[in-house]
């Protein structure tokens, strides 16, 4: 019994096609929580992306340069899987809305049955993100409307030079 602190490891699963302000106030506020979060890009070739796995892996990294104990890499397969691979204790997932609340339970609950030993933690996301979403950033840029507001100035570049090439 060395009493050397087990460090509290978390994941942050998702998509982030593109990450936005509302998933960085996710982010941020389970580091604060948590020793080490990885940020882990989920690799789904059903879902058609704007930005490629590694487009956005490097993204997330830029945006998150400023939160020492974050890390980022991507995965496919079972979100607890990847959870396991990290020894992670825990999921951490953002809420904006009941909606998105009733789709979370759902997930959990098989996550559960999955491996119970990993417990998600729900973040309320920040009021002035609740109606952030990677689609509606997208839909607006797709239209030249101004998302300086809604998303990380790396990530608005990155999404302009998508939508004009």
């Amino acid at each position: 019994m060395g009493g050397e602190k087990v460090k509290k490891i978390a994941i942050c699963p998702g998509s982030f096609d593109p990450i936005t302000y509302g998933h960085l106030d996710i982010i941020q506020r389970g580091a604060k929580v948590f020793d080490e979060v990885y940020v882990g890009v989920l690799h789904n070739s059903a879902k058609k992306s704007l930005f490629t796995v590694e487009e956005r892996v490097n993204l997330i990294e830029e945006a998150t340069a400023h939160i020492p104990n974050v890390k980022v890499d991507s995965f496919q397969g079972l979100t607890v899987d990847y959870a396991k691979s990290k020894n992670a204790c825990a999921m951490i997932r953002g809420l904006r809305a009941v909606t998105d609340f009733e789709y979370e339970m759902q997930i959990t609950s098989m996550n559960r049955v999955l491996d119970e030993g990993i417990e998600t933690f729900f973040i309320m996301t920040n009021n002035q993100y609740s109606f952030l979403s990677s689609s509606i950033v997208k839909e607006v840029a797709k239209y030249n409307g101004n998302i300086s507001e809604l998303v990380p100035e790396p990530v608005q570049k990155a999404i302009v030079r998508k939508m004009q090439g």
